[in-house]
């Protein structure tokens, strides 16, 4: 079996979020680790560790949002599937995040176009594929080029309601983009909005969950070195409770 790593590393000081929602990672060296074995240990000498070295550690500020992650239904709105109570990441069932993977190929789509049901449509007739219950659907876009590049976060094109219903409506309950968002880039969506006044565009994708409660992944890489599909996804999320996301390992498994 060969495993493709679908996770961007989670890295201070680049492109990957708006600047209010960037990490932060301090780095402690095992020198600095040696200092505090010292404090936890009285009496105890720098010199009388292997050399003088304690433990490096990383202390980490980040949102459940940040890196490779996965929201929620409660990210997206307080109800799911027509009035139910959303359900937050450690309320998701597991079920939903080991399954067959379908990749879609939307990297000719321009910057900020939103996709319909159509272009689903005519992607899967190209690569041939059904979409099956409990598939998790990954879109490939321009965005995963541009990661940690300044125009990151306006690359790459969006799912809108349409598109996001007509998978779901097929039994699809995770999906996954390389871009920073599963709706277009929020740089296209504020121009529609501000011609047209109509708050519908804003988070469509995201939003399709009042009506079928669904998962998806953001900021993903390496689609680009998959298959159409003959995969599986491994997207199991980190189990923070209570809370609208959890970083996630993403990994695709192949047979060789």
């Amino acid at each position: 079996m060969r495993i493709i790593d679908l996770s961007v590393a989670l890295k201070a000081g680049i492109a990957s979020d708006p600047p209010s929602m960037m990490p932060d990672i301090e780095y402690r060296d095992h020198k600095q680790g040696a200092q505090e074995f010292m404090g936890m240990f009285p009496g105890l000498k720098a010199e009388q560790l292997p050399a003088g070295e304690g433990a490096a550690i990383e202390r980490v500020t980040i949102t459940t949002h940040n890196g490779t992650h996965l929201d929620a239904p409660w990210h997206f709105a307080s109800t799911m599937d027509g009035g139910k109570p959303a359900l937050k990441i450690d309320e998701v069932p597991l079920e939903w995040f080991f399954s067959s993977g379908v990749k879609l190929d939307f990297r000719q789509k321009l910057d900020g176009y939103v996709c319909k049901a159509d272009d689903i449509k005519r992607e899967l007739d190209r690569i041939g594929y059904a979409v099956k219950p409990l598939d998790i659907v990954l879109v490939n876009t321009a965005a995963a080029a541009a990661y940690g590049q300044p125009n990151f976060l306006d690359k790459g094109c969006g799912m809108g309601r349409e598109a996001t219903l007509y998978l779901l409506k097929q039994g699809v309950r995770v999906t996954g983009i390389d871009g920073w968002s599963w709706d277009a880039p929020f740089s296209f969506t504020r121009k529609r909005f501000a011609e047209t006044g109509d708050a519908g565009l804003i988070w469509e994708g995201h939003k399709a969950s009042r009506d079928i409660g669904y998962c998806h992944m953001e900021k993903l890489t390496n689609l680009d070195l998959l298959p159409p599909f003959g995969f599986k996804v491994c997207c199991f999320p980190v189990k923070v409770a209570a809370a609208s996301a959890g970083w996630t390992r993403c990994v695709a498994l192949l047979d060789n």
